[in-house]
């Protein structure tokens, strides 16, 4: 029973909060409202060249000069919706709805968002699609069965060492990005209620 009580208390706690931060969201200066509006387009299209340079690098190793327009589209596209979008879920909708108020939970959520989807995805999305070019125009010995492990190992490692600066600059940026909507979340408390002085000049 005490525990009903206490996550029912909680939970019109996070309603509170949820109420003041949207309606006080709109007193931001333009500024710090396009952080939130635009910060998780900008990682994505760091994402979506990610995708192009993992591509790029692929096509090499695997001596692929066909379809490049066919190869490069979804290696622009996939991580540049997936970063932008996983980054509104997990880091900007839950800090404008009162969801996530601890700045390391949002910094290292943004870090890990940015670096998986918009840093390992397009690498991991790259390989199969430029294997696949490669065994259909036969650029690049395919390996025999058994061996496809040690094919796809072989020919990752020197991509993986050569995006080690894409990692870490999309970490980077998620990271930094998190941290200014964090501050502009405390902020957003620091206003003053409109709500309530609207209320106070009614009585």
């Amino acid at each position: 029973m005490a525990e009903t009580s206490q996550a029912l208390k909680d939970l019109k706690l996070k309603s509170e909060i949820m109420e003041l931060v949207v309606s006080r969201f709109e007193q931001l200066p333009e500024t710090d409202k396009k952080i939130f509006e635009y910060g998780p387009i900008y990682l994505g299209i760091n994402g979506a060249f990610a995708g192009l340079i993992a591509n790029s690098f692929f096509r090499r190793v695997l001596k692929v000069t066909q379809a490049r327009i066919t190869s490069s589209l979804p290696m622009a596209i996939l991580p540049f919706l997936g970063t932008t979008a996983l980054f509104q879920a997990t880091v900007s909708e839950p800090l404008v709805s009162g969801g996530l108020n601890c700045e390391v939970c949002a910094q290292v959520r943004g870090a890990l968002v940015t670096l998986v989807v918009g840093g390992l995805y397009p690498v991991a999305l790259a390989l199969p699609i430029n294997a696949g070019l490669a065994s259909r125009y036969k650029t690049a010995p395919m390996p025999e069965k058994g061996k496809v492990v040690q094919f796809l190992v072989k020919t990752s490692k020197p991509v993986f060492r050569k995006m080690v600066f894409v990692y870490l600059l999309q970490a980077i940026s998620g990271y930094y990005l998190a941290t200014l909507q964090h501050r502009i979340y405390w902020k957003l408390l620091e206003l003053p209620d409109t709500n309530s002085e609207d209320r106070k000049t009614v009585d």
